[in-house]
């Protein structure tokens, strides 16, 4: 085993455990990652010590708090490489802060006509929020496709961004194929025609250095519990010119500056889209998984994660009958949805777990990304940097055997 790899798993006391007295081997981390020992010290002292509401008291555990959470905001910043603190809007994770783009967006700047184009492998989050927003502008959502081998279609995207596209939204990652998209090139295409953009970043935040100046994108989203955090956070960082003339998502406290019955007036940024009382332990929590993943030796991770990639497809390739669904490998992560002919992927998900293997199965919050490949389930293995060869090898006789029980 890669001594850096030791190291890190020592971190996460999560992976030590048994199930059906097996060693567990974790391979869900797309749909939630495990939690390092930074993170579950800083949420235990928070819960049993440190707790307090932010922003409205002088107290010392408020200001304790207020400053955990303030700092998690900064530390954000940092990583992703925003301009600015107030361009960083702490949500629920990336469901909630598509959700407050497309309502404060639509509000503002769709009108009926008006086209969203997403992306043929979407994750549901990224394609009924703008459904629900266009239903209520009068305003359509265009598609942009994949081919066979899982990539957009690049070569449509000229013609698809017409007069009518208001914003493009696309995954950084997608989280059924594995494959990392271009997404800087479609920022650029979409800039050229004025026409903001939007990555959702859920599985980018991950595998990928972000720097939101330099990808130039005007919102990425992503949420804390699969970058190692807490459930229940996550991040809108949006341009400053976009969010001072985006209104409201939710009203309440802490998001107004003064409150009368003939009106309010709104908090400045951007606290004005942080209604009600936050989730600031769970923000603190985020900002110490933040830290954490900045603390890796990226170097190291990004080796051993396209070595486990090259290697997980090879050796998946190998099996009779299987399917991996986004085949690339310079431009993938160690994510693998895959089908097997004659055996379904709920089945193999039972067995293998009973063997101490947790995977995931079903449609993938992807119904239309299986449809494309004309599937309704599949079986997702998705690795994370705690991951070793050692796991791959096992998981793939695994496999094996639980494919020739179910045959």
């Amino acid at each position: 085993m890669n001594d850096y790899i030791t190291q890190i798993r020592a971190q996460f006391p999560a992976l030590e455990q048994q199930v059906y007295g097996k060693p567990l081997v974790y391979l869900d981390n797309a749909a939630t990652a495990q939690k390092p020992l930074s993170v579950l010290s800083l949420l235990a002292e928070m819960e049993g010590k440190i707790n307090g509401n932010i922003h409205r008291a002088v107290h010392y555990l408020s200001a304790q708090c207020t400053e955990q959470y303030e700092s998690a905001r900064r530390a954000v910043c940092r990583f992703i490489g925003a301009a600015h603190d107030h361009e960083v809007v702490f949500t629920s994770g990336t469901t909630a802060a598509i959700n407050l783009v497309a309502f404060s967006f639509g509000e503002a700047f769709i009108k009926s006509g008006d086209v969203v184009l997403v992306g043929e492998a979407e994750h549901h989050s990224n394609i009924v929020p703008w459904q629900l927003m266009c239903a209520r502008k009068g305003a359509s959502v265009r598609v942009l496709p994949v081919d066979d081998h899982g990539k957009l279609r690049m070569d449509l995207l000229p013609s698809l961004l017409d007069g009518q596209v208001r914003l493009v939204a696309v995954s950084h990652i997608g989280n059924v194929l594995g494959v990392v998209n271009p997404v800087k090139e479609i920022v650029d295409m979409a800039h050229e025609r004025d026409i903001p953009t939007l990555i959702d970043g859920a599985q980018g935040i991950v595998h990928e250095q972000i720097d939101v100046r330099d990808l130039n994108c005007d919102f990425y989203v992503f949420s804390g519990h699969k970058l190692y955090g807490p459930t229940g956070t996550g991040i809108l960082y949006g341009k400053e010119s976009w969010l001072e003339r985006m209104p409201p998502w939710q009203g309440g406290g802490d998001m107004i500056a003064s409150v009368s019955f003939g009106g309010s007036a709104y908090a400045a940024l951007p606290l004005k889209f942080e209604a009600g009382t936050p989730n600031f332990i769970g923000q603190a929590g985020l900002g110490a998984a933040v830290g954490y993943a900045a603390s890796l030796n990226r170097a190291e991770v990004e080796a051993h994660m396209r070595l486990l990639t090259q290697k997980g497809m090879a050796l998946l390739q190998e099996i009779e009958g299987l399917r991996i669904f986004g085949t690339g490998i310079e431009d993938k992560i160690p994510l693998f949805s895959f089908s097997v002919e004659g055996v379904h992927a709920v089945d193999m998900a039972t067995l293998l777990d009973k063997m101490g293997y947790a995977v995931r199965s079903g449609q993938l919050c992807a119904e239309p990304a299986l449809a494309r490949f004309g599937q309704t389930n599949l079986l997702r293995a998705s690795f994370a940097v705690y991951n070793t060869q050692e796991e791959l090898f096992g998981f793939v006789e695994a496999l094996k055997k639980v494919i020739l029980m179910l045959r």
